[in-house]
């Protein structure tokens, strides 16, 4: 499926234009609807709308269901369709039940934001998040500045359109798991934690989630549905963010550049550092 789209433009250097064409990163909506049983009746309704980069759609709507709290198993879905190009339908198992009223947060999460139509503070926070074990997890402060160099290595589309965020998986060790790009960070980030939470692997304990821009408060709330330790991100986090971050022990790190990075929370997975 394409990522991106070829098209005429007029590029101007300083006085001089020329007529050329360039790439810009496809968007798209989709539309994710849910299959489902409250236990006396089942149906299938629309669950939310998003602006994405076509792809992975099946992965982006198993990371929604689980970075909003709604699904926390694998074994809850049973299959996956895509109806047409912009919509995919996620089918649950027979055993497992939902709650339409709650369910039923029908909002419009544009490319910039990813809690966009909520309508309280109070829904803004995902039910059920759980507070990080301080141990089991650390990570050294040798290897984090190689990071971003590997995630940007990996970042194809990126590299014709110059518009989309990425998101990545490491290990411990600083080994590249996975990556998925998107036009919305918010996506890219459902992108691979779907991926993961497909194959069973979630909570994802013993892994690090780096993002190619800011951590805002959807992001890290995403990181903590899926159990994950620590985020490391090349621009700067939100207050609220930090926040969150603080308020579960998961370690959020920001301005992640060359050897120079703050920690705005969970310093204490960190180690190989000098003081």
């Amino acid at each position: 499926m394409p990522q991106s789209r070829e098209i005429a433009i007029t590029r101007f250097d300083g006085p001089t234009s020329s007529e050329t064409r360039d790439c810009v990163a496809l968007e798209e909506p989709l539309e994710i609807r849910l299959d489902a049983t409250d236990g006396t009746v089942r149906g299938i309704r629309s669950l939310s709308i998003t602006m994405r980069t076509p792809g992975h759609d099946h992965e982006l709507a198993a990371g929604f269901l689980l970075t909003e709290g709604l699904l926390h198993h694998a074994h809850e879905i049973a299959s996956i369709t895509q109806d047409s190009e912009n919509v995919v339908t996620v089918h649950l198992a027979d055993h497992t039940r939902v709650a339409w009223p709650t369910m039923e947060r029908h909002f419009y999460a544009t490319s910039s934001c990813g809690v966009c139509g909520k309508s309280s503070l109070d829904a803004l926070e995902v039910p059920g998040l759980q507070r990080i074990a301080r141990d089991g997890f650390s990570f050294n402060v040798q290897i984090l500045p190689q990071l971003s160099d590997r995630l940007r290595a990996q970042q194809a589309v990126f590299d014709q359109t110059g518009g989309l965020h990425a998101a990545a998986l490491f290990d411990d060790n600083g080994a590249l798991v996975d990556i998925r790009e998107d036009v919305g960070r918010h996506n890219a980030v459902d992108k691979l934690l779907g991926a993961q939470f497909l194959l069973g692997q979630t909570p994802l304990a013993t892994r690090l989630l780096f993002l190619s821009g800011r951590a805002s408060f959807e992001l890290v709330q995403k990181a903590l549905a899926a159990g994950i330790p620590m985020i490391a991100a090349v621009g700067a986090p939100s207050s609220l963010a930090v926040e969150l971050a603080q308020r579960f022990d998961l370690t959020l790190l920001g301005f992640v550049r060359d050897e120079r990075f703050n920690a705005y929370s969970g310093a204490w997975r960190l180690h190989g550092g000098t003081t």
